[in-house]
């Protein structure tokens, strides 16, 4: 999983990008898609969920994307059980808010996970993001910032 470093700024290039990852900046007014399939985007939006205390929100949904790349039962079990503990289950330390039917469903099935065990849980917090979240990231300060640092270039 990404980890933003303490003290992280988007100055300059990044060793890990081919490109300069603040190139696409423009591109994530279009789509809560666009910020979420590009990393830099996700730590800004990251960042912004951060400061609006719903981090969980954006953890939760890039934990399920990396879930569903499993290639193994153990590691499934052991993944579904870690992302169940971390935002799932109630009084969780990341604890997404859901519904109490879905939670309920993740609850009796989580003895004997699958690749879709999430996916209701993913789709009501992507849309919580996308319906909620976006808008307000787009007119915060961390991405008209960027934008502004973008369009000086």
């Amino acid at each position: 999983m990404w980890k933003i470093p303490a003290g992280f700024a988007f100055t300059g290039r990044l060793c890990c990008f081919p490109k300069d990852p603040l190139e696409d900046v423009e591109t994530w007014g279009e789509s809560v898609d666009k910020v979420l399939t590009c990393k830099a985007g996700q730590l800004a939006f990251r960042e912004f969920l951060k400061s609006e205390y719903s981090e969980e929100n954006i953890l939760f949904w890039l934990a399920c994307e990396d879930y569903k790349k499993t290639k193994t039962v153990p590691e499934m079990i052991s993944s579904a059980n870690r992302i169940y503990s971390e935002f799932v289950q109630t009084e969780a330390p990341k604890q997404i808010n859901i519904d109490c039917s879905t939670r309920e469903n993740i609850t009796k099935n989580i003895s004997q996970p699958t690749l879709t065990s999430f996916d209701a849980a993913q789709k009501l917090i992507y849309s919580l993001m996308a319906r909620d979240c976006y808008p307000r990231f787009l007119k915060s300060d961390i991405y008209q910032g960027l934008l502004r640092r973008n369009d000086s270039r």
